[in-house]
């Protein structure tokens, strides 16, 4: 049957709570909505979702029906639109802050720094993985059930208009930019694109008596946050907190000069770039009266996984593993923060970046030229751009073909950096 309308599906939503657009991921009783896309068509297994245990599934297409399943197929004009509708009134049966974060840099450490934060004081839900686009920013609201308390939404974007988008449904009341770097230049045109596209989240909070809070360091931040009801400020030299930055053990230690009660905080985060991230989940967890400790103790014991600046052990040597995003902007300060670190035999390996649009090769011979500034043991440059590049490094087109060179070294003691876009897949050179 037609769907009469959101408030019908959302008395099923509230019967059925759980949301389900891969039938791989199917449980019993879930709504399953059909989603397609280029190379799938999720209409094509609605039947197959409904013989699987599915309450009811969600299509835009006509599909065969069986008197077994009829009143249970729900027909739209866009399963894709329906989604972000029936999720934008499931948020609006909230009063609880909605905290919204974006950035070119850092702003899945940030989510899961803030949602860390908060989960030691109040029931906090927040985005899975990076479910921060177009499908995923609306599963993340269907999976908030009525006993938050608060809620921590990812918001990625690669084109201008994306968060805008994304906000008319999750109606952020807080938010943060961690920073507007040289990433997705391909979509969003220049640096300043970049910028108009990430402020649209500051211009919803800006329309929508919102908070912000700002790294006072990024004089952008403070000129693009202006006119937003209340901004809280954090940074090295001004803000309401204040801290520096040191490295202990390889680890980024946080010593605070003002406005926290707390001194330092030893993280297991790599890399003096992710103090930011820090400030962040500290004046967030202040600003809702959770107790110090209780920051304290949860950022020490944050451990970051998926390739996001892991520091491991492999086959005798010390790792830094960043291999999960990277553009200009984070491969130059993981570079720089790479270089200082007290250690000897450092190994550099670099996979290419990606969506960098008509700057690329430019963006990638870059890269190399800061890399020759400094004394590396080795270099070893992966895939992407640098194929086009002057350079005396190793190069090797695929992850694969460098992982073969890398194991024949039977390297002992060396201390490895290793970063490249996902696509590149750079964890592959340590067989994980």
């Amino acid at each position: 049957m037609n769907l009469p309308s959101i408030s019908f599906l959302y008395a099923l939503y509230k019967q059925y709570p759980r949301v389900i657009t891969d039938t791989r991921k199917l449980s019993a009783g879930a709504l399953y909505f059909a989603l397609k896309g280029p190379h799938f068509n999720g209409n094509s297994f609605a039947l197959s979702a409904l013989a699987q245990g599915a309450s009811y599934v969600i299509v835009d297409e006509e599909i065969d029906k069986s008197e077994t399943f009829n009143d249970r197929i729900l027909q739209v004009d866009n399963v894709l639109n329906t989604l972000q509708a029936l999720a934008k009134h499931h948020r609006a049966q909230f009063t609880i802050p909605f905290i919204g974060i974006t950035g070119s840099n850092g702003k899945t450490t940030t989510k899961e720094l803030i949602s860390t934060v908060l989960s030691s004081h109040y029931k906090t839900y927040t985005t899975a993985g990076n479910l921060n686009n177009h499908i995923g920013v609306p599963l993340t609201l269907l999976n908030i059930m009525l006993d938050a308390q608060m809620a921590v939404i990812e918001m990625g974007a690669n084109h201008l208009h994306e968060i805008a988008s994304y906000c008319a449904y999750a109606m952020p009341n807080y938010g943060i930019i961690t920073n507007c770097g040289k990433a997705h230049l391909e979509g969003f045109g220049s640096e300043e694109g970049v910028k108009k596209g990430k402020g649209e989240l500051f211009d919803f909070l800006r329309k929508n008596n919102g908070t912000a809070f700002i790294m006072s360091d990024y004089d952008y931040l403070q000129s693009m946050s202006k006119g937003i009801h209340q901004v809280i400020e954090y940074g090295t030299h001004s803000g309401t907190l204040q801290a520096s930055a040191n490295t202990v053990n390889g680890c980024l230690q946080v010593r605070f000069t003002k406005g926290f009660e707390i001194e330092t905080l030893q993280t297991q985060l790599v890399g003096e770039y992710n103090l930011p991230n820090i400030l962040a989940a500290v004046s967030v967890g202040m600003y809702f009266n959770v107790p110090a400790e209780k920051i304290k103790n949860a950022i020490e014991l944050y451990t970051p996984t998926n390739s996001r600046s892991q520091l491991m052990k492999w086959k005798g040597n010390d790792v830094i593993l960043d291999a999960y995003n990277a553009n200009p902007s984070s491969m130059e300060v993981a570079i720089e923060n790479f270089a200082k670190l007290d250690v000897s035999h450092k190994i550099v390996c670099i996979g290419g970046m990606k969506e960098l649009g008509d700057t690329s090769i430019s963006a990638h011979q870059q890269i190399i030229t800061l890399l020759m500034q400094y004394n590396w043991e080795k270099v070893i440059l992966v895939g992407g751009d640098f194929a086009y590049c002057q350079h005396e490094y190793l190069f090797f087109p695929t992850a694969l073909s460098a992982k073969d060179w890398l194991n024949a070294q039977n390297f002992q003691g060396r201390f490895l950096f290793i970063k490249g876009s996902r696509g590149i897949q750079m964890e592959q050179l340590l067989d994980l």
